[in-house]
């Protein structure tokens, strides 16, 4: 990567931490947005994150830094796609090209890297009840001075943790300030009543002033009790909505609402966070912001610049990778499939929380239209959505990045997996992903899945595998059916082939042995297979089965009894955690049957594992080629 000419930056440069910022006068913040949003966009350029968000917060970034005694004051960023701007403020600039980097800068806002960091972010939604939660900490521990801001958009205010923050909010005494970045985007296109509601919401500047005037008039005469505040609120939340013609949502759960006002207008930001900054009770500020601000292709770019890889700065052109002849990613081979079996299947409908472009939906999406549903960042909702659709006899196939379907385990076990109900749930993402760290890993959903009753867990070596776990899962009287898979390319280029079905818990052996046997479930059963013919290569006098297991729950109890009573020794391999995972599952099945062999289990460990690329996390974690051979050999 080049380097950057920090010296076209003469403002940023001084600003090594917010105290700095706060140094310089009103007049001069435009100038630092403009140099904020340059260094975004040529640091970025050739080591690639999240663009768009970033890009489109960089004057809220910089007014709030600017009003905030940071980090003692708290910004809670939600998500934490849009905070690059605030990293690079916060003291991280020299090192912000270490960003998602193995040993690097983090992806994702985190409190183990920066104080000003105020909370862990990478799931959407939580920003609102963590900000409510360390705002009466600081009520607790008599810190009046101290303010707490929760920054929420791309998408998250349509998620139900959000709104459960929002009621809380309103129900507590607490001074909290959140500030909603409309951008109408998630990731894809924002959807939902909550995007059109936003768009519609117009607060009069003049009425807030007259109104807060009033109100520490009133307070300053004695006449301002608690109770009567309440009322008189609701009174002309009542008159204004009256007036306006619409009622305002948040004002209907007495919440001062301000807004909806210019997100890109540094100094305007400035002066109404400061105008609101020490008024009493919950107050959300409303800003209206363009994902990509700033560079024109990301502004009518959609969801390919939300994190669109390497680009030319001055073009931007994207950057691509020559691919002819590779295999295909899994997510295509997924979204190419069900369309094909929606053709066949009329029952078969497709669900996503707000990632169609990120699993592929969007193939069924353009061609079924009236068949596949993007609810919104809302994971919980799209799995007992999916339930209700299947209980009046539909067949939806939910597909939900790994990570993020532990936010639905519930809905799952409750909506779901009780009545036995057919819905294909798809988890895409699932073992290490590489870049985008501990939050977005699809570390445990073997293990938590594994314990659920009525429930089938598969996960497919190749993407022939894939396909026909797809076509078996869409087969009358399945229930509730888990596939899953991960990030990038497969192994097999020429990918389509005839469905056929699959019998529920049943494995494959792929090649005999007599000392050890390897029992893996996924594609890293394609690593393995790499490992035992270097491992023979390098022991000639070992001989090394190999089993893909195919399904996690059932296990198949003939290939273990052939495995038991066949080898000397097991090695089980997974990208998931080894705790309660494949090996443990294999563990447990030896001890219920009185056997006794000696188990080697492979996987992720007890720790959450750090960003970095994928091939270097597998070596750390001693799950690639080489660390499986190492296993096998010793």
């Amino acid at each position: 990567m080049a380097e950057i000419n920090h010296t076209e930056f003469p403002l940023l440069e001084r600003i090594t931490l917010p105290a700095y910022l706060r140094q310089l006068p009103l007049e001069q913040l435009p100038q630092v947005c403009r140099e904020l949003r340059q260094d975004i966009i040529q640091e970025l350029s050739g080591n690639p994150g999240h663009f768009a968000s970033s890009l489109g917060v960089v004057e809220l970034t910089v007014a709030l830094h600017y009003v905030y005694n940071t980090p003692y004051d708290r910004i809670v960023w939600d998500v934490g796609h849009q905070a690059y701007g605030h990293k690079i403020l916060t003291g991280r600039r020299e090192v912000f090209r270490t960003n998602r980097h193995l040993g690097g800068i983090k992806p994702f806002p985190s409190p183990e890297e920066s104080e000003y960091d105020a909370f862990t972010a990478g799931h959407a939604s939580n920003s609102i009840s963590a900000a409510l939660g360390m705002a009466l900490a600081a009520k607790a521990k008599h810190e009046d001075d101290r303010h707490v801001v929760a920054v929420i958009g791309d998408g998250a205010m349509s998620g139900g943790l959000a709104f459960e923050g929002l009621n809380n909010a309103a129900n507590t005494p607490n001074d909290v300030l959140i500030i909603l970045n409309d951008n109408n985007m998630s990731i894809d296109r924002s959807v939902g009543g909550m995007k059109n509601l936003l768009h519609q919401l117009q607060t009069n500047p003049t009425y807030n002033r007259i109104r807060y005037k009033a109100s520490r008039q009133l307070l300053s005469w004695g006449w301002m009790s608690e109770e009567r505040k309440r009322g008189i609120l609701r009174f002309n939340n009542s008159l204004k909505s009256l007036i306006n013609h619409q009622q305002n949502v948040f004002e209907g759960m007495d919440i001062r609402y301000f807004g909806p006002t210019d997100g890109h207008d540094v100094i305007d930001l400035v002066r109404t966070l400061r105008t609101i900054k020490d008024m009493s009770g919950p107050k959300l500020l409303h800003i209206h912001t363009v994902k990509g601000k700033g560079f024109e292709p990301a502004e009518h770019g959609g969801a390919l610049w939300h994190a669109p890889g390497r680009f030319d700065p001055q073009t931007g052109e994207l950057i691509k990778a020559d691919e002819t002849g590779l295999p295909p990613k899994f997510q295509d081979v997924f979204g190419h499939t069900l369309l094909e079996l929606a053709r066949q299947n009329e029952r078969i409908v497709g669900v996503t929380p707000a990632m169609p472009t990120g699993c592929s939906m969007n193939i069924m999406m353009e061609a079924m239209p009236g068949r596949a549903y993007d609810v919104g960042i809302a994971e919980g909702h799209a799995v007992t959505f999916s339930a209700g659709m299947a209980k009046d006899g539909l067949l939806p196939f939910c597909n939900i990045y790994s990570s993020f379907a532990q936010r639905a385990y519930d809905n799952l076990i409750h909506d779901v997996c009780i009545s036995r109900l057919n819905v294909v749930l798809c988890l895409d993402r699932a073992g290490l992903v590489g870049e985008d760290g501990p939050t977005h890993h699809g570390a445990f959903d073997l293990a938590y899945l594994r314990p659920i009753p009525n429930l089938t867990v598969a996960s497919p070596m190749d993407e022939h595998e894939l396909r026909h776990l797809m076509y078996t899962a869409q087969l009358p009287d399945r229930g509730p059916f888990v596939i899953r898979y991960p990030r990038g390319r497969g192994s097999q280029p020429d990918w389509r082939c005839p469905m056929q079905e699959v019998p529920i818990g049943r494995g494959r052996r792929l090649k005999e042995g007599r000392d050890i046997a390897v029992l893996t479930i996924g594609p890293i059963g394609v690593t393995a297979q790499a490992a035992i013919r270097q491992a023979e290569a390098e022991r000639p006098e070992l001989s090394i089965g190999h089993y893909d297991m195919r399904f996690l729950k059932p296990l198949d109890e003939r290939l273990l009894t052939e495995v038991a009573t066949r080898y000397k020794r097991i090695v089980t391999v997974e990208d998931g955690v080894r705790n309660g995972g494949l090996g443990s599952a294999v563990l447990e099945w030896l001890a219920d049957h009185g056997m006794a062999l000696p188990v080697t289990r492979l996987g992720l460990p007890d720790r959450f594992v750090e960003h970095g690329p994928c091939k270097d996390l597998y070596r750390i974690c001693g799950i690639d080629a080489e660390g499986i051979k190492n296993t096998l050999t010793r």
